[in-house]
């Protein structure tokens, strides 16, 4: 038996990437999001058009996607409610949301200098370095969402993530952190506390999950 249900979000399962992009002023701005996913040498992002990340990208088409693996998943928590824009909507700061212009830091994480112009993330696994080539509004007029389509000009992939001929990342060796329905997931299992989930007022999960480091 099945139910037609209204559900709060559709996060069915996909991976979390850290999104780095150029503010007006030429610093970093550093942003997580987890709709994301890849044909080719072309990454669909998806994001509401309020976001810093997309403001920036329509004036500097220059992006890194940062791969996070698990064991960067408290560090990026630590801005799931972080924007680097001033202006914020009521439903953001309603979900607890505060500004941060120096992400980097509220993170914990290392500053990489890229090919592609913005910051990279030194501790993420694997880097995808390109330009925005097209940015289109879904939804309707009334989403406040937009889809931007990304042509990846280069990849940095940590070492020991590599098969012998360099060509083929091992996907043994290689395990994304999944956001499913506002949660981390890492090897099918929970992996931290989210507080996104809070934000978004999601269920409690019924099984403990980490909250440190």
């Amino acid at each position: 038996m099945k139910r037609t249900v209204e559900p709060k979000v559709l996060y069915f399962g996909t991976p979390v990437v850290l999104i780095s992009s150029l503010n007006s002023d030429g610093s970093t701005n550093l942003a997580p999001m987890s709709s994301a996913w890849w044909l080719g040498y072309t990454a669909m992002l998806g994001m509401g058009t309020s976001a810093q990340t997309v403001k920036n990208l329509v004036e500097r088409p220059e992006i890194v996607l940062n791969l996070v693996d698990p064991d960067m998943v408290a560090a990026l928590d630590r801005i799931a409610l972080l924007t680097g824009s001033q202006e914020m909507s009521d439903a953001k700061r309603a979900r607890g949301y505060r500004y941060e212009p120096d992400k980097f830091a509220a993170a914990g994480l290392t500053r990489e200098p890229s090919g592609a112009g913005p910051d990279s993330v030194l501790e993420s696994p694997i880097n995808l370095e390109g330009r925005v080539v097209a940015i289109n509004e879904i939804g309707g007029p009334d989403s406040h969402l937009c889809s931007l389509e990304m042509k990846v000009e280069r990849v940095r992939v940590r070492e020991d993530l590599l098969m012998s001929n360099d060509r083929y990342i091992d996907p043994l060796r290689w395990d994304p952190l999944i956001m499913k329905f506002t949660e981390y997931f890492a090897g099918g299992s929970p992996a931290y506390a989210s507080s996104l989930a809070r934000g978004w007022q999601m269920p409690k999960m019924p099984i403990t999950v980490g909250s440190g480091d």
